[in-house]
């Protein structure tokens, strides 16, 4: 059963419901859309604390634009629960990030005021330009187009990218930074140390409104009164920043900073550059988790969640059953462990220290391990940068996020066959994040490279020796990619052993066919076999560990003896792991009955991981069909 909505939330189904109400029912409709994210997050779980410090800047917006005439995109998508509550999805905001329910994210399939796809970050300024300068070859010149940027996704080359372009256009644009000094952890970096410098200049601060004002006055006495205006309010921004304004460098006409938390003035200034042509940025602060105490006060905690109380703040899900340890968790302690012994080692990941734990060496060892901003294709550089210099880099992405730096990862890294080693976080399906944030891709497009070492942990243990193997080697780049969530071992922490790269390991010896895994995936082999034997049907099992290089002996000794083979990925089975055996299978003439399974080719959407693999037919019960099916060739 869903949450109930107030009694102005009720009637607002559409934005254009909100034209119709009073200043008064405006702020009530602020309290009860915060409230009813609260309620709906508590319950079902999901992102919280972005949301909730955009509600009266997403009010405000959509009371002052007419969506979906006017192109509103939003940066991530962590912020734009409220969005959705307001234009049509407010019954069902409740199946929010659920199996077949509604998106986490903005999403164009879902409605026609999501005008973006997002999940990934600094990606609105872009595609806002993209949709004006459309808007301005259709001669629309009424309509207007909102990019709503956190800090956060500030810090990432392609915005400023964006700016740049933007800033040369004379589309008419309005880009919103929501300044609340978080991504998912506190935000880094000499930007986020300018915009303080901005938010907090009292003589700043002082006298913008007058500024305002000047201009308001000069406005309405012609362009060249205009011009004298707009120079003037340079010179001032200027003189009392002491330095240019960084925006307005790029010929962005910069407003702000202004209280993202005051709606009367949201709405006035809105209202304002409406009138203004041209490229834009509005300043807004806001705070983050705005209008729940537990989540303002820890943020990065809050980010997002499962369901909890929100009385207590306490997780919905207690248990006494100790669980095995998240692999993110077996990374964070093993690079400290291995960093203790060898002093080359380094810890490097974009934005994501808390989800990567990363922060466990980042406290223990602050001038060894770097959090470098939402900036992919930099951390790949800065790590390549750290290797020649004799260093040995872990970066750790997340597999969607490497995606991002595919270049510097070719270019920089395998080209000058440096070795830097990829930790991909999140490798496999990502859960309910969905098809923006799923790790499907990473054992194609890394192994198609040359130099590049590709590996895949079926367990914890497997995960630290893995790294314990890739710091040794130190010739070579080396991935190491990693599911989400939990492992299976309850005592992970053995003692190092090297791994022979490109080795892989029998599992079972069998008779029936041979089951080859990659990974985390192996251990749904394993419970897929204990069934098979109820039925007498005895399958080898192989892990495989390694996609790039193959253990080329070990698969000889395979396909001789077993005429039907299995293959099992968490990744896509285009250019995949399977595709790397039929390959192999090739090149050997070998001509064994062989069947792949894994991602297919298509976008998956949200759901548990698995439901996910379910639906892809590679969970236990998939495994099962698909050994007994190929027996029957």
């Amino acid at each position: 059963m869903h949450n109930k909505a107030g009694k102005i939330l009720s009637k607002v189904n559409l934005p254009s419901d909100l034209k119709n109400l009073s200043n008064d029912d405006l702020h009530l409709l602020c309290n009860e859309l915060r409230e009813f994210i609260i309620d709906t997050v508590s319950n079902y779980g999901g992102h919280f604390g972005a949301s909730l410090g955009v509600v009266e800047l997403t009010v405000a917006i959509h009371y002052v634009f007419n969506a979906p005439y006017d192109q509103i995109v939003w940066d991530v998508g962590h912020q734009a629960y409220g969005h959705k509550i307001l234009t049509g999805r407010k019954d069902k905001f409740h199946t929010n990030r659920v199996y077949k329910g509604l998106s986490g994210f903005p999403k164009r399939s879902e409605s026609e005021y999501d005008t973006f796809g997002v999940g990934h970050a600094s990606t609105s300024i872009s595609a806002a330009l993209g949709m004006a300068t459309a808007a301005n070859y259709r001669k629309e010149k009424e309509k207007n187009h909102i990019a709503i940027i956190g800090d956060g996704a500030l810090t990432g080359g392609l915005a400023f990218e964006g700016m740049n372009n933007s800033g040369v256009s004379k589309s008419n644009m309005i880009i919103i930074l929501n300044d609340n000094c978080m991504s998912i952890d506190p935000n880094v970096g000499a930007l986020k140390n300018y915009l303080t410098k901005i938010s907090t200049s009292e003589t700043f601060n002082k006298i913008r409104n007058d500024i305002w004002s000047v201009l308001g006055m000069m406005n309405k006495f012609g362009p060249k009164a205009q011009k004298i205006g707009r120079t003037l309010e340079k010179s001032l921004k200027s003189f009392v920043l002491n330095h240019s304004n960084l925006f307005e460098s790029l010929n962005l006409r910069y407003f702000g900073p202004i209280d993202g938390h005051d709606l009367d003035k949201l709405i006035e200034t809105l209202n304002d550059l409406k009138k203004i042509d041209g490229p834009k940025i509005l300043h807004c602060l806001t705070l983050k988790g705005k209008g729940f105490d537990l989540a303002e006060k820890n943020q990065t905690k809050w980010h997002a969640t499962g369901k909890f109380d929100k009385s207590s703040g306490e997780s919905s899900k207690k248990s006494n059953i100790k669980k095995p340890i998240k692999y993110q968790d077996v990374f964070g302690n093993t690079i400290v462990e291995l960093a203790k012994k060898n002093k080359k080692i380094m810890g490097i990941t974009p934005a994501m220290p808390s989800g990567s734990s990363l922060n466990i060496m980042m406290k223990s060892m602050p001038e060894r391990a770097f959090d470098v901003g939402i900036a992919e294709q930099h951390a790949v550089t800065f790590s390549a940068g750290l290797a020649t210099q004799g260093l040995i880099p872990f970066c750790n992405i997340y597999s969607t996020f490497m995606q991002r730096a595919y270049d510097q990862v070719i270019h920089d890294v395998c080209i000058q066959k440096l070795p830097v080693i990829f930790c991909l976080d999140r490798a496999g399906f990502a859960g309910s994040d969905g098809p923006t944030h799923h790790g499907a891709y990473d054992i194609a497009y890394m192994r198609c490279l040359p130099n590049m070492i590709v590996s895949a942990p079926m367990n914890e243990t497997e995960l630290r020796n893995l790294m314990y193997t890739a710091q040794l080697q130190n010739t070579n780049p080396f991935t190491i990619r990693y599911p989400r969530g939990p492992g299976v071992l309850l005592d992970w922490q053995t003692p190092f052993e090297k791994i022979e790269t490109g080795t892989g390991r029998k599992l079972i010896e069998g008779k029936d066919l041979a089951i080859l895994s990659i990974g985390h995936i192996g251990n749904y082999v394993t419970k897929a076999i204990e069934v098979l034997k109820n039925d007498k049907i005895f399958p080898g099992h192989f892990d495989m560990r390694f996609v790039k290089p193959l253990d080329t002996n070990l698969l000889h000794k395979i396909l001789k003896k077993y005429k039907n083979i299995v293959t099992v990925e968490d990744g896509c089975i285009l250019g995949g792991f399977g595709s790397a055996i039929l390959e192999f299978m090739a090149n050997n003439d070998y001509k064994n009955n062989i069947v792949r399974l894994g991602i297919p080719d298509k976008i998956i959407e949200h759901g548990s991981q698995d439901e996910l693999y379910t639906e892809c037919n590679f969970d236990t019960q998939g495994i099962i069909k698909a050994s007994k099916k190929i027996l029957k060739k």
